[in-house]
């Protein structure tokens, strides 16, 4: 369960022309800031080399929720400042982790600005996309993430998670929709299993 905490990350994506040229730091903060909701599907490709899928909603500033389909059909809520962790093969209390330890609250921040000193560490263009790597200036040792965009227009098409024990979750994006008002009980502490809503 460990794995799907470090992959709560990021979000958003879908099909989009590949970028010409390298993406500047400002344009990428101003195209985060503007995803207010996002419902989309994921793929995360864990350390092990194991697959698994399902359904991500978010709403900025603060909130998130990973579905994942089963066998796994684990919970997983950001929401109040804290990550929460609902697996359905377990009789203990969610696993629970603060919100700012996790890359997760780079993206969900009310402003985002990856030109603040030392949080981005790496910014570079593959040939095809833009790629940033960044953590929390405050917190460096809460592992760092690896975001990758194409352009025009500017998505971000997946992440990768690096945890400060030398592990990587990638999490591959589906096509987004941003033009939905998500339901508040998707946040909710009671929804701790499969919504119905996909």
């Amino acid at each position: 369960m460990k794995q799907i905490a470090f992959a709560l990350a990021l979000t958003l994506a879908a099909p989009a022309a590949w970028a010409a040229e390298k993406l500047p730091l400002s344009q990428i903060s101003n195209y985060l800031n503007g995803l207010k909701t996002v419902e989309t599907t994921f793929t995360q490709v864990n350390d092990d080399g194991s697959l698994s899928t399902g359904k991500l909603w978010m709403e900025r500033p603060g909130k998130m929720r990973f579905e994942y389909d089963p066998p796994n059909s684990a919970v997983v809520l950001a929401r109040a400042g804290t990550v929460q962790i609902f697996d359905p093969k377990s009789n203990q209390p969610p696993e629970q982790y603060p919100l700012k330890r996790t890359p997760l609250s780079l993206v969900l921040a009310r402003n985002v600005n990856l030109g603040q000193a030392n949080m981005v560490v790496g910014h570079e263009f593959d040939g095809t996309a833009t790629v940033v790597t960044a953590q929390d200036p405050k917190n460096p040792e809460s592992g760092r993430i690896e975001l990758m965009f194409t352009g025009d227009p500017i998505e971000l098409r997946k992440w990768v998670i690096h945890d400060n024990a030398g592990s990587q979750t990638t999490v591959l994006l589906g096509q987004l929709d941003t033009d939905n008002r998500l339901d508040q009980s998707l946040f909710s502490n009671r929804a701790r299993s499969g919504s119905g809503n996909r």
